[in-house]
């Protein structure tokens, strides 16, 4: 009872001596303010980008095996890869063949072309050639319209998906679907437009600003048999058999590529999981970075409070001399600067995450990322607010509570 009675006293006289001591509160918080700031900027930034890319790579899918001439991440050397011979429709076809009744197939090919819409345009956009299983393996659904279908491939139909970029650029406020548009010199009329993906994050492909038309009309307007890479997309008919797929996968890509036993594949298996190692890897180090520095700004402000708190224990000597002379106990005093030195950290904590929110919200509005402030980083910010307070105030509060109370009432 009396344990429960010291923490309510003590944090009365802390108060007290905080809002006596405004000017110097204010002085003392604002290390722990930019310090705290600067953690909880950093974690939600963290969580912006977090967003963005599970955002994206939504349309990549978990459950997706893609054949490439190349990896996705090139850990070793560029030009290891580059030689190897680019993946063909006709590899394709025969991949399909191989899991027909198993696994869903389907190629793709891009390029980059400027897109024009009476006198508005846009340059170096993606154009992706391939069917209409596209939708089917990446979960990419038309917001408005229609998505490819199999008589548009079968006839190369000149027609166009357009993603939510290029069709707000492009058309603005008018209705895109069946107005014609160019694509570098050829006439493409808009039959749908995708849903809003995102996916931007890292240098990551931008999946807003991208177009599709059927991988046949591809061919013949933009001479993708002689020019252009095939990526070809393996969907597994569920999570469970992914990895047995993959074996599959690389077995026939061998035998189609007719490899020897001996020789090394000259082709790539990406997935999702590689991306994701990726990105944590990068992440991982930058918020390493960010939070030791972060860190260093917290330790400079808890010294700054642990300063303050040895100058407040010599103003206040004699006052301790007084309430051990009545009967106080060391640890009423210990408790008294302990809670002083943490609530100011609080204090700064607080007004730290307020800050940080509202610049969270900043960098929302302006598009710059979809930043946020959990609650668990808010929870995180509190606790290292009060325990970078009570470490600041250790010191101080044991010189506090160790003195002599003859010689603290001598104290003028």
């Amino acid at each position: 009872m009396n344990f429960f009675l010291d923490i309510r006293e003590s944090f009365k006289i802390a108060w007290s001596a905080i809002v006596a001591n405004k000017a110097r509160g204010v002085l003392t918080t604002l290390g722990i303010i930019i310090g705290i700031l600067a953690v909880t900027t950093t974690m939600s930034a963290f969580n912006g980008m977090k967003s963005s890319f599970m955002q994206g790579a939504g349309a990549i899918g978990a459950d997706v095996l893609y054949v490439s001439r190349m990896p996705w991440i090139i850990m070793n050397d560029f030009f290891e890869y580059r030689n190897r011979p680019n993946l063909s429709l006709a590899e394709a076809d025969a991949l399909e063949e191989a899991f027909k009744g198993r696994a869903i197939v389907n190629p793709t090919m891009d390029t980059r072309r400027d897109l024009r819409y009476r006198s508005n345009t846009m340059e170096g956009v993606t154009v992706i050639g391939t069917t209409e299983k596209m939708s089917i393996v990446t979960n990419r659904m038309p917001e408005v319209g229609r998505f490819l279908m199999e008589f548009d491939v079968r006839y190369k139909k000149n027609v166009v998906i357009l993603g939510q970029e290029v069709a707000e650029d492009l058309f603005g406020t008018v209705n895109p679907i069946n107005k014609e548009m160019n694509i570098g010199r050829y006439t493409f009329r808009v039959a749908g437009v995708l849903e809003e993906q995102g996916g931007n994050t890292l240098g990551g492909p931008n999946f807003d600003r991208q177009v599709i038309v059927p991988i046949s009309t591809f061919v013949k307007a933009f001479g993708g048999r002689r020019f252009t890479d095939v990526d070809i997309a393996v969907k597994s008919p569920s999570m469970s058999s992914l990895e047995d797929l993959e074996y599959e996968v690389i077995g026939e890509m061998r035998k189609i590529r007719k490899l020897r036993p001996a020789e090394e594949e000259n082709f790539s298996i990406n997935k999702l999981d590689s991306l994701l190692g990726a990105f944590n890897s990068i992440v991982g180090a930058v918020i390493g970075i960010g939070l030791l520095i972060t860190s260093i700004a917290l330790f400079v402000g808890g010294i700054g409070v642990m300063n303050i708190m040895f100058v407040s224990v010599t103003e206040r000597t004699r006052e301790i001399g007084i309430r051990k002379a009545i009967g106080a106990k060391k640890r009423s005093i210990l408790m008294q600067f302990l809670f002083e030195s943490a609530a100011i950290c609080l204090i700064g904590g607080l007004v730290g995450v307020a800050l940080s929110a509202g610049l969270a919200k900043m960098l929302t509005a302006t598009g710059m990322m979809d930043a946020s402030i959990s609650t668990g980083i808010f929870v995180v910010a509190i606790i290292v607010s009060i325990l970078v307070g009570v470490f600041a105030g250790l010191v101080p509060a044991f010189k506090g509570a160790k003195l002599d109370p003859i010689e603290a009432l001598r104290y003028e």
